[in-house]
């Protein structure tokens, strides 16, 4: 990992009832179960901030793949939903992830979901290890 150019540091106590927090104070959150899974739902989960994360990666890769083919994507975001599924011995996550640009067709904004998810760090690092769905609104 000599070639790294950002290392992130977070400080988590608690696991899924504790704290996180980042070294430069910017992220600093209360983590509980979601209501769901029994929680008061008053803190946030490792799956929404694994979401958030993913959604901001992968809409830089989109820029990245859009500006390489010349594509103008106009106004869009990214609605991602991340999955907790128990199996009979454990659990695992999944991802959906939906793209809103209203001013691509909807070819074109499902080759440049494809492109991106080929190039995103986290779409690298979960690829074969979860089941990720790419759909365009």
């Amino acid at each position: 990992m000599t070639d790294a150019i950002y290392t992130a540091h977070a400080h988590v106590v608690g696991g899924r009832e504790g704290t996180a927090k980042t070294d430069d104070g910017h992220l600093d959150v209360k983590l509980g179960y979601p209501k769901s899974m029994g929680g008061n739902g008053e803190g946030t989960n490792p799956e929404q901030l694994f979401a958030a994360g993913y959604g901001a990666c992968f809409l830089g890769a989109l820029g990245l793949v859009a500006r390489g083919q010349g594509v103008k994507l106009g106004e869009h975001s990214l609605d991602i939903e991340v999955d907790l599924i128990k199996d009979d011995t454990s659990f695992h996550i999944g991802a959906r992830l939906t793209l809103n640009a209203p001013d691509l067709d909807a070819d074109t904004a499902q080759k440049l979901l494809q492109a991106a998810h080929q190039v995103c760090p986290y779409s690298k690092a979960t690829r074969g290890n979860i089941e990720v769905e790419l759909k365009v609104a």
